[in-house]
């Protein structure tokens, strides 16, 4: 059984930083894509940043230049790294990964970490 398991969130003023972690555990044999979404209140879940298992990052431009997605192989770990962060960075993160546990690739997801951001 897999899970993914977010942290880092929290509360903090406009312009501050946060970095958020999310740790993959149980029966893993390989990780492809990982990601971080947002799902702000009342708004749709979106997609804010990506990593292949490669290493190749894309971002929706709302985001660009102030969140940094990166990924730890031994530790099977994806990280979120927000800077300059703004009052409609608002939202619950969730982390995303498409895991191969034996038979086929599966998407899971974590439970989500709030970030508010307000003075």
């Amino acid at each position: 059984q897999v899970q993914l398991v977010e942290s880092g969130g929290g509360l903090v003023q406009p312009g501050g930083s946060l970095r958020l972690s999310c740790a993959a555990s149980g029966t893993i044999f390989s990780i492809d894509d990982m990601a971080w979404y947002r799902q702000a209140p009342g708004k749709e879940r979106e997609m804010v940043a990506r990593i292949t298992s490669s290493g190749s990052t894309n971002y929706i431009d709302s985001v660009k230049g102030r969140f940094t997605i990166s990924r730890d192989g031994a530790k099977n770990t994806v990280y979120l790294q927000i800077d300059n962060l703004k009052p409609e960075d608002t939202a619950v993160f969730y982390c995303n990964a498409i895991i191969y546990s034996g038979g086929m690739y599966r998407d899971y997801w974590g439970q989500g970490t709030q970030v508010t951001v307000s003075s």
